[in-house]
This record gives C-alpha cells, structure tokens and sequence, in this order.
C-alpha cells in the first residue's frame, strides 16, 4: 500500500460514470488533475452549458448595462476617435459582447481547466469555442427577451395613457319628425 501524500487530492463522494486513472485513486480520493480529463462526454457537454452562463452574463454586464456606462462610453469614444488603428481595435474589444466574451472564455478556462472531447490543448481551443458560441446564444436570447419586455411596457404605457384620458361623450343626434 502507497502513501497517498505526494499526490494533490480531494474528497469527492461517488461520480456516477467518471472513471479515473486506477493508479490515482483510493477509495474516494482522486487526483485534481484528471477531475475533467476523464469526465463522461455527457457531463462535459453539462458543463458547457453551465460555464456559458456566468460567461453570458459577465460578457453582457460589462458591455450593455448602466454600472459599466462610463468606461464603455470611454471605450466607444476611443475606439471611435483614436489615430491608430490598433488602439481603436483594442477599445472595440469592450464594447461588443461578442469579442468581450472571447477574453472571459480565456479567463474561464484557465479558471475551471474545461477541456472538451479532448485531454490536450485540443480540448482547451474546442471547449473554448464551444463556450463562446453558447454564451453568445445565451446573450442573444437574454437580448431578445430584454427587448419584448421593454415592448410589452411600452404597449402598456399606451394603452393606460389611452384609458386615463377623458372620452369625449358622443352627441346625441336629434329625432326626426
């Protein structure tokens, strides 16, 4: 029996489906770094659609909402007025969501280590891709049900202002004789 203390572990309770290295695990303890590299195809693509979201969601908030304004407007202004053209290119890169969620990708990644289909770079540039295109379908979404609110208040706007003013009471039209 090996002593376990060389190795970087953690406790994990029973993974239905992952099957690490046998020479990495005792029981319940399994070594870090094959926590995704031997993850199921299904839990991998999970995980896709879990890490898309606080990419989506980060990627918006920095490029669309009012906490952000300032130095969007100063991203805007620079991209917009600056001489050169790579330091235009920079400042675009803050203010489109889907250029930003490429850099929040690379910070997810290294992160959380997600790798996809494959346990080498390979799986690395898949899954961050796969990220990208999920989160911006998440943005995407978010935008277009952002929008048919802001329509459906509008709409509603209008007809109360409609109801709140005074309707003219029809004239009676005289009989005739």
């Amino acid at each position: 029996m090996q002593p376990l203390l060389r190795c970087r572990e953690i406790r994990l309770g029973p993974i239905p489906g992952l099957n690490p290295d046998p020479a990495c695990r005792r029981g319940n303890l399994i070594k870090r770094k094959h926590l995704f590299i031997k993850m199921p195809l299904s839990w991998q693509i999970v995980a896709l659609f879990i890490l898309s979201i606080p990419i989506a969601c980060v990627a918006w908030t920095i490029t669309h909402e009012e906490v952000f304004r300032e130095p969007r407007d100063y991203c805007v202004r620079q991209s917009e007025s600056s001489r050169n053209p790579i330091r235009r290119k920079f400042f675009y890169l803050f203010t489109c969501e889907y250029c930003f969620s490429h850099y929040v990708v690379i910070i997810f990644l290294i992160i959380t280590r997600y790798k996809l289909l494959y346990a080498d770079w390979r799986g690395y540039l898949i899954g961050g891709f796969a990220l990208v295109w999920v989160a911006n379908q998440y943005m995407s979404l978010f935008g277009r049900l952002r929008l048919d609110i802001k329509r459906e208040r509008v709409e509603i706007k209008e007809v109360e202002q409609q109801v709140a003013q005074p309707r003219p009471e029809p004239r009676k039209m005289p009989k005739a004789m």
